[in-house]
């Protein structure tokens, strides 16, 4: 059994040290340290999607992830490496806002959810969709946005809400939709995207 100890460490840090270690040489069973829920999410993720069945325990203000390597598994990276299709181009949205504009703040959030309910006329081009900082805010509970979001999940849009963002502003509990993510996985799909539009 590998051991990480991952406590104190923000996104993207406890990921990064994973891969490296599983870089090294897949073992049989992997033990990670955490202190925050971020990092729970994202080391777990990234453990599943390399093919280990995972476990939490919580113990004091720390995590344990105990991942188990599956026999037989195969690496699942969704469709962060897939989805090469040349016909269609693969268009990423960061919003780092729940606000559009500089002015009037109520005119802002007002401008940002309807470019939110816009967008699925961007069609199949929409790719993915990432919140950032306090564009987090748009992916929790009593946003006006979720019933768009939603209906994008639905019809194939990968949607990402920064794990350390929603850390910041106490909202990892409030998170209606998307996975929770890291910079490793942000700055991995700005490298596969065809564009990248910031908001």
């Amino acid at each position: 059994m590998k051991e990480l100890n991952c406590r104190g460490l923000t996104c993207p840090a406890p990921v990064l040290q994973v891969r490296e270690l599983l870089d090294k040489g897949t073992p049989s069973v992997v033990s990670v340290i955490v202190d925050n829920k971020a990092a729970v999410e994202n080391v777990r993720r990234f453990l599943e999607y390399k093919g280990f069945q995972v476990q939490e325990e919580k113990f004091g203000v720390d995590f344990r992830l105990l991942g188990t390597a599956m026999e037989g598994a195969c690496e699942v990276i969704p469709d962060l490496e897939a989805e090469i299709n040349p016909e269609v181009r693969k268009i990423m949205v960061m919003v780092g806002t729940n606000r559009l504009g500089h002015g009037d703040d109520g005119l802002g959030k007002a401008l940002l959810i309807n470019f939110i309910k816009t967008l699925p006329e961007m069609g199949r081009d929409l790719w993915r969709l990432i919140f950032v900082n306090s564009g987090v805010y748009l992916t929790t509970e009593g946003s006006e946005a979720l019933p768009v979001l939603r209906q994008l999940v639905e019809d194939g849009v990968y949607i990402m809400a920064c794990g350390a963002c929603l850390e910041h502003f106490k909202l990892m509990d409030k998170k209606q939709v998307g996975e929770t993510t890291n910079m490793l996985d942000i700055v991995t799909s700005m490298q596969l995207a065809d564009s990248v539009i910031n908001i």
